[in-house]
């Protein structure tokens, strides 16, 4: 019974985390994105700092006509936002947050198991392409599924260099087995995986498919009201997940300067929350690559340096044992 009840609870506070903090996330995007680039509707919403902002977005898309197109296969169409958020939740399960288990639930395949399930929410995309009955949404389905076969692969090769650096595949024995002499030479894959990660969130400047300028919005140019909030959550919740498995896989997860682990979770978020930050303020200091130029990164750039940085790690190896 008390087994159970530990299941019950670990879960309960990963659903709480996966509905929280995404959330956090998005609010948060707001009111850097106003500083930065001058926006004033923002900080008025509700009064002090525009702490409505938020709410006034939820009501907005609740109020929202839920409209589906006549020519658009329904079932499929109305599934797709669930298909493409839902991966993110399972994914946030198997992420350590502290020590002592502070985890949903211990995978021993941890790195295998997070990538293949992240690599799922593509389907979402392609669902909404395709089930739209509407070109452009099917081009910017193509387009996602695309970029995601380019960058998945250095971002698989990035994950494996700290894995060998490790000796495991868990993601808690990779915390656990973390040096903070590993980061001057893990640097390189932690660009190559952080970067790999913006561009399969499809976030700036990597949010070709989804370009108002080329084709609309991409696989969900028919989506609106909650439907459309859902693709949204999706892609915060994306940004969560990416933050939290940089933070554990190059960062050191809980591992504080000086030795100071005793604050666990909280290294860990102030992390991944950082890393957030960097998200949002790539969004708003670079435009965006031409749809040749994010494939020649992909190919020409990311999966070289992902290639030297798994050479390099297996020198270092060979040194230190």
């Amino acid at each position: 019974m008390s087994d159970t009840l530990d299941v019950v609870l670990r879960l309960l506070a990963v659903f709480v985390v996966f509905l929280v903090l995404p959330l956090v996330i998005g609010q948060t995007e707001h009111k850097v994105m106003a500083h930065m680039q001058g926006r004033l509707g923002p900080m008025y919403a509700g009064g002090f700092h525009g702490w409505a902002q938020l709410v006034a977005d939820g009501v907005k898309f609740a109020q929202k006509e839920d409209v589906v197109p006549a020519g658009a296969d329904r079932r499929v169409f109305q599934l797709a936002p669930a298909v493409a958020l839902l991966p993110y939740l399972l994914v946030l399960v198997a992420i350590p947050v502290g020590p002592a288990n502070a985890v949903g639930q211990i995978v021993d395949a941890g790195i295998f198991f997070v990538l293949a399930v992240m690599g799922v929410g593509v389907l979402g995309s392609l669902m909404a392409g395709w089930a739209s009955a509407n070109k452009f949404s099917l081009l910017g389905g193509l387009r996602t599924a695309a970029q995601l076969m380019a960058y998945e692969l250095p971002m698989l090769l990035a994950a494996a260099s700290v894995a060998m650096a490790a000796g495991t595949v868990s993601l808690p024995g990779i915390v656990d087995a973390f040096h903070w002499w590993w980061v001057p030479w893990q640097i390189v894959g932690a660009v190559v995986f952080f970067v790999a990660g913006l561009a399969e969130l499809q976030r700036p400047p990597f949010d070709m498919p989804v370009a108002d300028s080329e084709i609309i919005f991409g696989a969900y140019t028919e989506y609106t009201g909650l439907r459309f909030a859902l693709f949204l959550l999706s892609e915060y919740a994306g940004i969560v997940v990416l933050c939290g498995l940089t933070t554990v896989l190059f960062l050191g997860g809980w591992h504080g300067p000086f030795g100071a682990d005793g604050l666990g979770w909280v290294w860990t978020l102030l992390k991944t929350a950082v890393l957030a930050f960097v998200v949002i303020w790539l969004r708003v200091t670079y435009p965006r690559l031409r749809e040749d130029q994010l494939q020649k990164l992909a190919w020409t750039v990311l999966i070289p340096l992902a290639l030297a940085q798994i050479a390099l790690t297996g020198v270092v190896k060979v040194v230190t044992q």
